[in-house]
């Protein structure tokens, strides 16, 4: 009674205090790196910031359009560059929300937040007035300009041009209306992902039907089912792939089945969730764009920004990979198969659910090795401390220190300063590894700030993964995948750490897709060199390294069977170039998708029932939910010139200095601030990258 009556004699004065502060996400962070500071950001906080930050925005163009000055590099250009500095400070905070820890809170602020930023996006690209200057600036300047400032004239007179600049008026009125309705879609697509995937959960009643599992995931699963309701005494939570590591181990089928099921068919209508119609009016809105563009279809439009160029170069690329994979795809099938016969009887039919059950148990018999006997060697903590950061310390000079005293957005979440091999501060990394239902499913890499010299700006990096949390007291014990998933984030971090550049909007990953996952899938290679291998792959109790016997055996493993992981990801690929190689007349519709993507992957040689796609239309963020549309390649076009760079580095020492200092050089601290290719090619020498060396690096 007295809290109560005590609580409501202060509401007002705290009322008036909320009115006077000031709002955290629109003044500079007094934190080291002018971080930003969740003790004092408030969910109340972020409308209004946008709205000031907006309006704020609007004002900095105004000023640009409506100067009696002719239009000059200084005064368009940079003018442009350097404004909605609050606005990109609140998005990039905000969103960082969105995606790791979206409360219902923050996903009805998301709702209600972007169509003010399409509706501004729109008002900015379309307008002709400001165009002019830039046109001015580009026809007068252009060829007097040099190095960053060239560079940032081109790709701010290129970005308004594809955005349709140069349209007449009633095509860029539907313009407009596109943009607006995509991005409306597209935060439809993401909340009934978030939703489906939480709903897709397996619930188990007894422990004996989890029989396989390892104490460990036995506890992960009593843990996973507290933590969503309890339902039933276990959870198996569904992971944003296809394919779900838990049905290597579980001995009950139907369970397997249930698993996988509950995987593949989350989002296609046969639950309460179905999100064909939203990917089929997206894919049908993107060719619209690219035909109002003057381009056949949506690849052609948005592959013209790339290393890749052109549809057909991306298909030549994947022809000849499908022609080398098909073959051993068959192959592995077939033995997968015949082994479980020995087990199972002569008339036992592999089931795509089955396969990574008995692949297992084929590559303990074979190779004498488990999941089980390695994981103990693999906490996220050693190898966060002892491999990722130890492979930069010896390869860039880069060292840690965490930061216990700058707050973070979740209490999973960990702060890192960065400090240069000469002692300066060079960045803030977090890291925010566990899983958690505010959580979108994947793995990424972004940015609370990027580095700026015009902006007096450091980086400030977080990764972002989905692994398992243990229960209290017990270590976090990971998959050799989900090891070289942090090496692979941690990869574009470096790419973000290292910047060197002049303007933010050319700095850290803003380069062309084909050439971002580069740096990551090149980072992935020091998980296995034995050096950094030995220091971080230690036993949770005892702390010893892993024995040589069974290091051997696992880095044998290591491309065990792996027909599997490139068919998955060369199914995805082509589905994604099919969906968008079409005319918006030829969309398929709603009810049409499923055929359709059955036909897709017939036509280009991948239709197999025991190698689904990585991702199925129905939930494939990368291409509906993010920025991947046409450009799910990119992972296998950066895997061939991360594989040409690791053979560089092993030529020339992986783990020397001088050689990381050149990578450093050449290639990470310099965004989007040359060619890309000839980025690639001072460093490696090679004038083109050399496909062939993907197939051999997978042990294909």
């Amino acid at each position: 009674m007295t809290l109560t009556v005590a609580s409501a004699m202060m509401m007002p004065f705290t009322a008036c205090e909320q009115a006077q502060r000031e709002n955290p996400l629109l003044v500079e962070s007094q934190l080291p790196f002018g971080a930003p500071d969740f003790n004092k950001i408030e969910v109340t906080d972020y409308m209004p910031a946008f709205d000031a930050a907006i309006a704020e925005k609007r004002e900095n163009i105004k000023a640009i359009v409506e100067s009696q000055d002719s239009a000059t590099f200084e005064n368009t250009i940079v003018a442009l560059e350097e404004s909605g500095r609050s606005l990109d400070r609140v998005c990039r905070v905000f969103f960082a929300l969105t995606e790791a820890d979206k409360t219902e809170e923050i996903g009805e602020i998301e709702k209600k937040v972007m169509p003010l930023l399409t509706e501004l996006d729109n008002e900015i690209s379309f307008n002709s007035q400001l165009f002019e200057r830039i046109k001015q600036v580009y026809d007068r300047e252009h060829d007097a300009l040099q190095g960053e400032d060239q560079k940032l004239l081109e790709e701010t007179y290129k970005d308004f041009v594809r955005k349709g600049a140069l349209l007449p008026e009633d095509k860029m009125a539907r313009m407009k209306e596109i943009n607006l309705r995509i991005s409306d879609l597209q935060q439809q697509w993401g909340d009934a992902l978030q939703a489906a995937t939480n709903d897709a959960v397996v619930w188990v009643d007894k422990k004996e039907d989890l029989a396989g599992l390892s104490e460990a995931d036995l506890a992960q699963c009593k843990k996973d089912a507290e933590s969503r309701g309890g339902k039933a005494p276990y959870a198996i939570v569904i992971v944003n792939t296809t394919q779900q590591a838990i049905l290597a181990s579980l001995d009950n089928r139907d369970l397997r089945k249930r698993v996988f099921e509950a995987s593949v068919h989350r989002t296609d209508g046969t639950n309460k969730h179905n999100t064909f119609a939203i990917a089929s009016e997206i894919a049908k809105l993107r060719a619209e764009q690219a035909e109002l563009m003057g381009y056949e279809n949506y690849a052609s439009y948005s592959l013209e920004n790339t290393m890749a160029k052109t549809p057909d170069n991306v298909y030549a690329f994947l022809k000849n990979l499908i022609k080398a994979y098909r073959p051993k795809a068959d192959a592995e099938t077939k033995a997968i198969e015949d082994f479980a016969r020995q087990t199972e009887g002569a008339d036992f039919q592999l089931q795509p659910y089955d396969r990574f059950y008995y692949s297992a148990k084929m590559k303990k018999e074979m190779l004498n090795i488990s999941e089980d006997e390695v994981k103990p060697y693999f906490t996220v903590d050693s190898v966060l401390i002892n491999g990722v950061f130890y492979a930069a310390n010896r390869v860039y000079g880069l060292s840690f220190k965490e930061r216990t005293d700058i707050p973070t957005y979740h209490p999973d979440m960990k702060a890192y300063e960065v400090i240069d091999h000469d002692g300066k501060s060079l960045a803030l990394f977090y890291c925010d590894y566990f899983r958690r239902p505010t959580k979108r499913g994947g793995a990424w890499m972004d940015g609370f700030q990027k580095q700026s010299r015009q902006w007096n700006q450091l980086p400030i990096i977080f990764n972002v993964c989905n692994s398992a949390k243990a229960p209290e007291g017990q270590p976090s014990l990971i998959t050799w995948d989900e090891v070289t998933t942090m090496f692979h984030e941690f990869g574009h971090a470096l790419h973000g750490i290292l910047s060197n550049c002049q303007y933010n909007s050319l700095s850290g990953t803003s380069v062309a897709r084909d050439f971002v996952e580069m740096p990551s899938q090149f980072n992935e290679s020091f998980a296995a060199i034995p050096e950094v291998f030995d220091h971080y792959a230690r036993h949770f109790e005892t702390g010893k390294p892993m024995p040589s016997d069974l290091k051997e055996r696992m880095l044998q493993s290591i491309n065990f069977q792996t027909a599997y992981a490139l068919g998955e990801n060369l199914a995805a690929t082509c589905l994604d170039l099919a969906w968008h190689m079409l005319p918006s007349k030829d969309i398929p519709t709603a009810g049409q998708a499923a055929q359709f993507e059955t036909e897709a992957l017939r036509q280009i040689g991948l239709l197999d029932v025991q190698i689904p796609p990585r991702y199925s239309t129905s939930y494939f963020n990368h291409v509906f939910g993010g920025g991947y549309a046409a450009g799910y390649y990119s992972y296998l076009w950066t895997e061939v010139l991360a594989v040409n760079i690791a053979d560089v580095f092993a030529q020339r020492g992986a783990l020397k200095p001088e050689t990381g200092q050149d990578m450093r050089d050449k290639i990470l601290s310099r965004g989007n601030t040359g060619d890309l290719m000839q980025m690639f090619t001072d460093f490696t020498g090679m004038a083109q990258p050399d496909a062939s060396s993907l197939l051999k690096a997978r042990g294909l």
